[in-house]
């Protein structure tokens, strides 16, 4: 765990990304599903107790943006293909246990990253958000993504070490041991709780 400066909630968002039912069956049955939903439904309430932001992105797919899908994206061209994840799907809605409020953003994404076909930078900025906490599934995918876009317009990072999972234990640990600590401080939800009440 990194040494985290505190949290202004007045400039902090949480990012809740890809909670949905399609994106979390991608995880391994069983309490640990459970456990997840368990603790960021737990930041999601310290973050709206001291006035920050919660942001939620999720992904799906009108018919429109399956036949934008160019042939050479691996990742993207199955899902264009079969048509899943579409949009109107309750599988792609927002897992239930982490609802949105009023006055919450939500954005739909067609990519990896919470940033690159949302408007969810500008929504931000209006807001005057200098900070993210990022939480997310997956840790490889949807979090490594936007964790590097998010640095590169120079946002103060952080993630939710027990906020995230990946179907891949192995590339999840190395990530947030080796790679997501140069862009971000590494808190567990804990510690988001501490750095929140530290202001």
């Amino acid at each position: 765990m990194s040494t985290a400066p505190a949290l202004d909630p007045a400039h902090t968002a949480l990012l809740v990304m890809d909670f949905q039912p399609a994106i979390l069956a991608a995880l391994p049955e069983g309490g640990d599903r459970e456990a997840l939903l368990g603790r960021v439904e737990g930041a999601i309430s310290d973050v709206r107790a001291k006035g920050g932001t919660i942001a939620y992105v999720r992904v799906g797919f009108t018919e429109a943006d399956w036949d934008a899908v160019p042939v050479f994206n691996k990742s993207f061209v199955p899902l264009a293909q079969h048509r899943v994840m579409h949009h109107e799907d309750p599988a792609t809605a927002i897992h239930e246990r982490l609802a949105p409020q009023d006055g919450d953003i939500i954005v739909r994404k067609t990519r990896y990253g919470g940033m690159s076909t949302t408007d969810l930078d500008q929504r931000l900025r209006e807001r005057g958000i200098t900070t993210l906490v990022v939480c997310g599934i997956s840790t490889s995918g949807a979090v490594l993504s936007t964790v590097i876009d998010a640095a590169d317009r120079d946002y103060r990072l952080y993630v939710l070490s027990d906020g995230v999972a990946d179907p891949d234990t192995e590339v999840h640990s190395v990530l947030l041991r080796q790679v997501l600590p140069s862009r971000a401080h590494i808190v567990d939800t804990a510690k988001l709780h501490a750095l929140l009440w530290a202001v």
